[in-house]
């Protein structure tokens, strides 16, 4: 007799103030199944997994079996751990004003008489989790709010596949785990994923890299609108049917046509150090696209922030032929300039979680709404619902707060805020994060429109196959100082990863 499934979700529905968001979903996973829950932004995901590992509550009429055992709705997230569930969510989960070996260890700790824990023990035990995803340099005793978003994220996926693998045929679930991650670290990732289907748990992997689910999944459940729409054998189908699936129509060409840009240099960066950034420098012409990219902790993820004057440094950045030392800069007068940022960490850097889409979306160009001095709300109102629009957010509703949104609709609703600002320069920091394929095409259209119109682009993202497609050059960061450059022929991903591997 085959044993029964890990878990086998029946008739999972959730409806917020009147508005159905996920219907009837049904899920079966069996013992070693590494299954992909694919779906554009808004479809349904992120809820049904809440729904899975307790954090919200179906609708009456659902059941659940764990493991063979009917178990009883509505459950608590304790007792979907209890039962085996552990998932790396979105926002991570973590607790930022404490330490690695805290997060990693809560609820879990070995303890000695008078329940006093053997701290020693955890430390060595948490430094040989850290070595194992390449997070050796990072101290079991560091706050977790002083270290980067990629290695917070590495930390939260480790924290879930070592209380998954503590279990009897459990359920891993990664929500998008893999945008914040470097190269080497999504390998070890899906090491880590085909050791734990090998001793028998289950894996949910929900992503919007049509890529990787193809490489890391055995099946794949399509969800849109808030429906179930097929369960696919990964092996039987192609891209180009999991994209029809997930839209409901054929996507046609991902990536816009190239362009030509300009040689009239509209801004330069002379000498920049600071963070892990040592000596850099670059001349970026109107209407170029200029990618920087590298692994982890190489230093290209910092240059935007020094650019931006958001992280302190020394140097200086030329704008539209004005000067400006990198000791005189600050984000305000980086947007004075006619530079925008579009931050890789939207929860804390990117937006105002408690405001409304149309505060955040008009906030850098709120002065447009202002006539004889004074506000006029419909206007903003409307401009708002037109940004919002061009950028397919769902729901189209100005009004509903930040925090919301799902994690790919607040990506494409601060994506349209800085794209409405116009600005000279636009550095992009993993602009597609978490972001659906059918809006991809939107992102990658718009930032070819606006080269078009002038605008130059610097984009940081470990997107390989986007910086092959996108950009006009790409310079790829080793050590904080550029070790290549690629342009032409040879800017293909097989290039930039092989650029990124060497030593």
């Amino acid at each position: 007799m085959s044993d029964p499934p890990v878990i086998n979700a029946v008739n999972f529905s959730k409806t917020f103030s009147g508005r159905t968001v996920l219907s009837n979903a049904d899920m079966e996973l069996r013992p070693g199944e590494v299954r992909g829950l694919l779906g554009q932004n808004g479809s349904g995901k992120s809820t049904f997994i809440k729904l899975l590992t307790g954090v919200y509550h179906p609708d009456p009429g659902a059941e659940v079996e764990i493991r063979g055992e009917q178990v009883r709705l509505p459950m608590t997230a304790q007792a979907a751990r209890n039962h085996g569930t552990s998932c790396v969510h979105q926002d991570l989960g973590l607790i930022r004003a404490a330490t690695v070996v805290e997060n990693l260890r809560i609820g879990r700790y070995e303890t000695r008489r008078g329940r006093r824990i053997a701290w020693a023990n955890e430390r060595v035990r948490t430094q040989r989790s850290l070595e194992s995803f390449g997070l050796g340099h990072v101290s079991p005793d560091a706050v977790l709010k002083d270290l980067p978003e990629v290695e917070r994220a590495i930390i939260a996926i480790l924290r879930s596949v070592e209380e998954v693998s503590e279990h009897d045929r459990g359920l891993l679930i990664l929500d998008e785990p893999t945008p914040y991650l470097p190269r080497d670290s999504v390998d070890r990732l899906f090491e880590a994923v085909a050791s734990v289907s090998s001793l028998g748990h289950s894996v949910l992997f929900v992503s919007h890299n049509l890529e990787e689910a193809q490489q890391l999944t055995d099946t794949l459940t399509i969800l849109r609108d808030g429906y179930v729409i097929d369960n696919l054998t990964t092996a039987d189908v192609t891209e180009d049917e999991i994209i029809t699936a997930i839209l409901g129509f054929s996507l046609g060409e991902l990536y816009p046509e190239t362009h030509t840009p300009t040689e009239h240099a509209v801004f330069s960066a002379d000498n920049i150090s600071g963070a892990s950034v040592n000596g850099f420098s670059c001349d970026v012409s109107r209407g170029e696209i200029l990618g920087l990219t590298g692994l982890l902790g190489m230093g290209h993820e910092d240059v935007p922030y020094l650019f931006f004057g958001a992280t302190r440094g020394t140097g200086s950045i030329t704008v539209d032929g004005v000067p400006i030392a990198l000791e005189d800069l600050s984000p305000r007068r980086a947007i004075e300039a006619g530079l925008a940022l579009l931050p890789g960490d939207r929860k804390t850097q990117g937006g105002v979680a408690i405001a409304s889409a149309m505060e955040n979306v008009t906030l850098p160009t709120l002065a447009s709404d202002f006539i004889s001095g004074v506000l006029r709300p419909r206007r903003e109102k409307r401009r708002s619902t037109r940004m919002l629009a061009e950028f397919s957010v769902v729901p189209p509703e100005p009004e509903r707060i930040l925090a919301t949104f799902s994690g790919g609709n607040q990506q494409k609703l601060l994506v349209a805020k800085w794209f409405e600002s116009r600005p000279a320069v636009f550095l992009l920091h993993e602009p597609t994060h978490g972001v659906d394929v059918g809006s991809r095409k939107i992102i990658f259209q718009s930032i070819r429109d606006a080269a078009e119109s002038g605008t130059a682009f610097i984009m940081i993202s470990t997107e390989f196959e986007d910086l092959a497609h996108l950009c006009d050059r790409v310079l790829v960061f080793r050590h904080g100082r550029v070790a290549a450059t690629l342009t032409g022929a040879e800017l293909t991903t097989e290039r930039i990863l092989e650029q990124c591997l060497r030593q």
